[in-house]
């Protein structure tokens, strides 16, 4: 079960960890509840307790479950999730800043017309309050929280097409690169605008209107595309 020296082999761990996924999704387990103790899984698996912690840790670094001292192991808020945070990802460079951009602009318009098309009710309601609270943060001059809420709309707009995968596409490539997003809007600056442009796809969005939804999604994500070479070009 490991190799010299004590180092547990690596396809132990994700046979393990891919077992213990398994097992959650047949028992039907929901975000928040009670998973197996690690002796009971230890038992189950006929591997060392040591082993199973290490296993545990590599799904609680994607939130797949979540290791609570003292009280056992619970399914995290990422059990399902299909595209996942890196988290050893270096800081973000300038081409990977522009890279980022360029993949939503590929990605994120034919999204968009999607929701203009299916108009998901609650994803709707959820983009009205991104768009209040963007408008109170920049009002209060707080930018601190600005970059996420700004990303929420993106991924409520994204959760209004309906298709579950197409969101966390649209998610690995906004929230899930939080810090690349920061630097995005700390580069651009132009809040006001951002909230604008954002206000009038909802619009589109909310009226049905694929062609319009698109092209000002297209439109918003080329102009900050632009914004952010001349400034990475000139500093």
């Amino acid at each position: 079960m490991s190799t010299p020296g004590g180092v547990v082999r690596r396809s132990l761990l994700d046979d393990l960890a891919t077992s213990m996924l398994s097992l959650i999704a047949d028992r039907k387990l929901s975000v928040g509840d009670q998973f197996e103790s690690v002796r009971s899984l230890a038992e189950r698996f006929k591997v060392a307790v040591p082993t199973i912690r290490e296993a545990l840790r590599r799904l609680e670094a994607t939130g797949a479950v979540e290791l609570r001292h003292g009280s056992g192991v619970y399914v995290g808020p990422n059990v399902g999730r299909l595209v996942l945070a890196n988290p050893l990802a270096l800081a973000p460079s300038a081409e990977r800043l522009v890279e980022l951009l360029q993949a939503r602009a590929l990605i994120e318009p034919p999204v968009a017309a999607l929701a203009a098309q299916i108009r998901a009710e609650t994803a709707l309601e959820q983009m009205e309050r991104d768009l209040a609270a963007a408008a109170e943060l920049i009002a209060s001059g707080d930018h601190a929280q600005l970059a996420e809420v700004n990303m929420d709309f993106h991924r409520s707009l994204a959760q209004a097409s309906g298709n579950a995968t197409l969101a966390e596409v649209v998610e690995s490539v906004t929230v899930v690169n939080a810090r690349e997003q920061l630097e995005i809007l700390h580069i651009h600056g132009d809040r006001q605008t951002d909230l604008d442009e954002h206000r009038a796809i909802y619009d589109a969005v909310r009226a049905g209107d694929t062609e319009l939804a698109e092209r000002l999604t297209r439109e918003h994500l080329d102009g900050v595309l632009v914004v952010i070479n001349q400034r990475l070009q000139h500093p």
